[in-house]
Formats: C-alpha cells, sequence, structure tokens
C-alpha cells in the first residue's frame, strides 16, 4: 500500500483506494477483509446516506457539488462541446445578456433558455415561495429574461429534492438547442466494480431511474480500469448503444467526448458526471446541455480553483460550520444529537437509538484526533440545533483521549451554558481523569456506563423535553 500510495500521488484517496482493491481483488482469492478495512470510513458514511432521511432543507457536501454553469464552464475547458451560455446576478444583467450576448443586435430574437442556478434536481417543475411557478423559463422576448430574474433571484424554489427551499442567487441563461435526439452518459465511482463506471442509454432528457425501472434493457454500462483508462473499443461500444450510428460523424464525435469527458472526470477528482441530456442536433454534434457534477472532497488540496466555488448558501450551514473545523457532520430530522469519534462507532450509536425508539439528530465523527477545540465546535454545533432535545456523547477512547472531550465538553458548556440535557458515555484513555472533570466541573451531566445505557438515558430524556416543550412547561434535569 505504501509503494502504491508513492506511485499514484497524484491521485485522490478515492481513487487510490479502489485502485489498491482492484488489484488486491486479482491477486488473492480472500481480498475481502483488507478490502472491508481499507474502505470502512467512507463504507460507513455511505451506508448513512442511504439508510437515514437527510436533512429536509439542504445536502450534505461529502462530495462537492457546484452549480451547472460552473459546471459548463469545465466541460468548454475540457474540449467538451456545451450551448452557448451566460449567468447573471441582477435583473438587468440577465436581459442584457439575452439581448446582447446570446443574441445580435438588429437581427431575429432567438430562443433563450433561463435557469434558476440551486444545487437542487427537478427545478423545472419546482415552485418558488413568492408563488412563481418552475426554475426553468424559455425567452422568446425583448423584457422576458429580465421578468423572470426578477421572480427568481433572491427567492427560494422548493423542490421534491428541497422541499424547505433553497435560495436562487443566480441565473443561467441558455441558447435553446434544437436537438435531433436525447440520450444519457455518466460516469461515477462505483463501489461494486472498484473503479469508474459509464452508464449510457438513448433514452435521455427524462429521469434515469424511471427509464431503469420501465425499461431496463435500455441501460448499460461499462466499468473502466483505472489503470488502463478509457480504450478506444469501449468508446466505439458505448457510443453505439447511444443509438448512434457507427462510422457517422455523430458517432465518431460522442467517442471524442466520451474521452474528454473521462480525462475530465479523472483530472479533476471527480466521483461524479451525470449528463443528461446528451443531445445530437440536426447538424451532427453531440453537446451537453445538462449536467450534474460531483467532486471528491478528499482532492480538495489540489483542486483549489473548483472547491474555492463552492456555494456555501445551498448548504446547511451546519455542516458548512463542521467543515471549518474538519469535523464529518450530517444534518438528519430526528432530536438527539450525537457527539462520536469514528464512523463505525457514530452508526452503531444511530442504530441503538433507533431500536430504543429514539431518533438520531446527525452523524457528528469528531475524529480519532480531535482537538479541545474542535469538541467544543461540535458541541455548539448540536446546542444550537432548536431540534436537538436531548445530547449523547459517545467516546471510545483510543487515539482520540477521553480527557480531552471533557475539556471541550465542558468549555463550551461554560461559554454557552447548558439548556439541554447531556448523556455522556466514555470508555478508553484517560477516562478515570474524564469523569472526575465532568464530575467536578459544576454542569450537571449524565454518565452512562456502556452504549445502551447511554441510549435509553438519551431517548428517555428527549421524550421528556419533547413532551414538556408541546405544554410549554419548562424543565431541568437533577
Amino acid at each position: 500500500v505504501f509503494d502504491l500510495s508513492c506511485r499514484y500521488q497524484r491521485r485522490s484517496i478515492n481513487h487510490l483506494r479502489l485502485l489498491v482493491c482492484e488489484i488486491f481483488n486479482k491477486s488473492t482469492t480472500q481480498p475481502t477483509s483488507l478490502s472491508k478495512m481499507f474502505s470502512s470510513a467512507s463504507r460507513s458514511l455511505t451506508r448513512l446516506a442511504r439508510t437515514a432521511r437527510p436533512n429536509a432543507n439542504l445536502g450534505a457536501v461529502r462530495y462537492l457539488n457546484v452549480h451547472e454553469y460552473i459546471s459548463m464552464e469545465l466541460f468548454q475547458a475540457h474540449g467538451i462541446k456545451t450551448p452557448n451560455c451566460k449567468v447573471a446576478d441582477t435583473p438587468e444583467e440577465a436581459e442584457k445578456l439575452f439581448l446582447n450576448e446570446l443574441n445580435t443586435p438588429g437581427t431575429p430574437i432567438k430562443d433563450v433558455v433561463i435557469k434558476a442556478q440551486v444545487l437542487s434536481g427537478g427545478r423545472g417543475l419546482g415552485t418558488f415561495k413568492n408563488g412563481f411557478q418552475g426554475g426553468v423559463h424559455m425567452c422568446t422576448k425583448p423584457g422576458m429574461a429580465k421578468d423572470f430574474a426578477e421572480k427568481m433571484l433572491g427567492e427560494e424554489l422548493v423542490t421534491k429534492q428541497a422541499p424547505n427551499g433553497i435560495v436562487c442567487n443566480k441565473v443561467l441563461l441558455m441558447e435553446r438547442m434544437y436537438m435531433r435526439s436525447e440520450m444519457y452518459l455518466s460516469i461515477l465511482m462505483d463501489r461494486a466494480s472498484q473503479g469508474p463506471l459509464m452508464v449510457v442509454s438513448p433514452r435521455g432528457g427524462t429521469s434515469i431511474e424511471d427509464v431503469a425501472a420501465s425499461n431496463p434493457e435500455v441501460i448499460f454500462t461499462l466499468p473502466i480500469s483505472l489503470k488502463e483508462g478509457l480504450t478506444d473499443e469501449a468508446c466505439t461500444t458505448m457510443a453505439t448503444n447511444l443509438g448512434l450510428e457507427p462510422g457517422s460523424e455523430a458517432h465518431s464525435k460522442a467517442m471524442t467526448l466520451m474521452k474528454n469527458l473521462y480525462k475530465m472526470f479523472i483530472d479533476c477528482d471527480c466521483t461524479q458526471v451525470e449528463v443528461n441530456p446528451l443531445a445530437e442536433t440536426p447538424d451532427g454534434d453531440i453537446v451537453v446541455c445538462d449536467a450534474k457534477v460531483n467532486f471528491d472532497d478528499n482532492a480538495e488540496f489540489r483542486q483549489k480553483d473548483i472547491f474555492a466555488r463552492r456555494d456555501t448558501t445551498q448548504e446547511d450551514a451546519r455542516e458548512v460550520a463542521a467543515s471549518e473545523y474538519d469535523l464529518n457532520y450530517i444534518g438528519l430530522d430526528g432530536n438527539i444529537g450525537c457527539m462520536v469519534n469514528g464512523a463505525g462507532l457514530a452508526m452503531s450509536t444511530m442504530d441503538i437509538i433507533q431500536l430504543k425508539g429514539g431518533s438520531p439528530a446527525n452523524f457528528l465523527d469528531v475524529g480519532g484526533g480531535a482537538s479541545e477545540t474542535q469538541v467544543q465546535k461540535a458541541f455548539e454545533i448540536l446546542n444550537a440545533d432548536p431540534k436537538v432535545e436531548a445530547i449523547l456523547v459517545n467516546i471510545f477512547g483510543g487515539i482520540m483521549r477521553c480527557d480531552v472531550i471533557a475539556t471541550g465538553i465542558i468549555n463550551a458548556a461554560k461559554e454557552l451554558g447548558v439548556s439541554k440535557p447531556i448523556v455522556i458515555r466514555l470508555q478508553g484513555t484517560n477516562v478515570e481523569e474524564a469523569k472526575e472533570m465532568i464530575q467536578n466541573c459544576g454542569f450537571k451531566m449524565i454518565v452512562a456506563e456502556d452504549l445502551e445505557d447511554a441510549a435509553t438515558k438519551a431517548v428517555g430524556v428527549a421524550d421528556i423535553a419533547n413532551q414538556a416543550a408541546k405544554i410549554q412547561v419548562g424543565v431541568t434535569f437533577n
């Protein structure tokens, strides 16, 4: 593994992990245990994302997601054809771009699509909180771009993925594309094949999940070896699977686009590039009309320009605050705040809370080497969450010392006060010192001997706090 780390130091951690697992799977008959050890933390987070209900407001940024206009700029920089498009911050700028950039003064007006730039799917079917319907509209005459932009900018768009709304700060104006056919193309990191996977379908322009459910035979997948890359043979096969005639100009252009797209996927440390629709124009061009691009956050250190364009207004404020202190935080919709060290222990903690009849408010992993400042910030995030009615701290001190956790919590309590019941379970390094600190700190905290006891107490006090809040009665825990 060390040798591979040196040889592939330009790979992100995610890409390197997948490459190592691929090599071990080919070289040994029992690779499972090593592969599992190598990917345990990311596997836990993936399981969390699949099984837990995320915060209904905004999504997590385990993998950086950027706005559509940024994706289009990246495509263009990698030789991938897109429609002519411009981004605007004000209604006046939108109208100016419509008239002077996407149209030529003195010539007939060309149709232009205006799109709300929010990090959510289903924009076209969404509704703004001011009552304006739809986040995607067609501008066909002067004044329309300004009118639409005025109704979108500064307003919150409600979609199926963001039922509480996400603010729209920019709009994208894009030339209207006339399509001979709409196709689907994506490249993503796939755990099953342990590497990049290309997915194509001749039926694009609609939900690929619906297509897969109704017509799975038109979904084609192809694993890509990180060692060999995307071959000409693979491109030929997948371009044909898109429904393009082999030997045609469109088929050749699709192959070139796939190669450029894969190069961008690797060079930019992407975890997913999804193009829907990929359009064939009447002139035989292959054009990316809409796309979603995610990036591996482990690669932030070498993708600084991309990560500098992260839009934190589109994210859960708690997750933004946590990321500033290098804390792994994902907001959920329960009422028991969890502070744990280690992804596996965090998952176990959430599971036992559910078994005891409670509901976790978050996934928060402070890691194995957190400082007192990080612990204090983690506690502040939990304490500030209005949905949290009880806080459960579950620490197994190995690398992470229990006294460091205790110091961080006590410091936070001194600065913020303790208004919510706190249940603490500590085991491991310096546990006796930590318990003594908690006992003498002057704040009442509920100490549990084991995880089951801690979960039972956390669920119990959270229920008491919830019932008291419903009848507007104050309650203290002594």
